[in-house]
């Protein structure tokens, strides 16, 4: 079942259906809700079909092609690397969550745009494909540590 959708995207474009396409496709459908690197996704898929000869050039083959069938989304987590995770079948959105102070990245499920995609295209006739939306902020385990960080500041300054 996990390949299903790889296979009839393929069958669609005439496209053949490799053991590589497959190994590519089934590590982000193991790894949903991560974002990878194609350099990290070349180490990891290596790694776990040691097997298999995949190269570098196959990889980045192979993503631009599932982005191009719609099947990766290409996101930009402001870190100086493209990044790529797997595309809801349903064709949801969901946006992410970016800790300013450890970089962490969280997912939040909920497409929050839906409303404002509908409401554009009512007022401007502007048919929206896609967007993304990130917010920045402050992960809970940071401000822990910063409030734990304050608290030992003020027991060493009553010394």
């Amino acid at each position: 079942m996990t390949n299903e959708r790889l296979r009839g995207e393929l069958k669609k474009k005439n496209l053949r259906i490799t053991s590589q396409r497959e190994s590519i496709f089934s590590f982000f459908v193991e790894h949903k809700g991560e974002h990878f690197t194609p350099d990290e996704i070349y180490r990891l898929v290596s790694r776990k079909n040691s097997h298999s000869n995949i190269s570098k050039a196959t990889i980045y083959r192979t993503i631009q092609m599932l982005v191009e069938m719609k099947l990766l989304s290409k996101i930009d987590l402001d870190d100086g690397f493209e990044r790529y995770e797997l595309k809801e079948a349903s064709g949801h959105q969901h946006h992410h969550l970016i800790c300013t102070i450890c970089g962490k990245v969280y997912e939040l499920d909920e497409d929050l745009l839906d409303d404002l995609e509908k409401i554009i295209e009512e007022r401007t006739g502007f048919k929206v494909k896609d967007h993304q939306l990130k917010i920045y902020g402050i992960c809970q385990d940071c401000l822990a540590d910063a409030a734990k960080q304050t608290k030992l500041k003020l027991k060493a300054s009553k010394k």
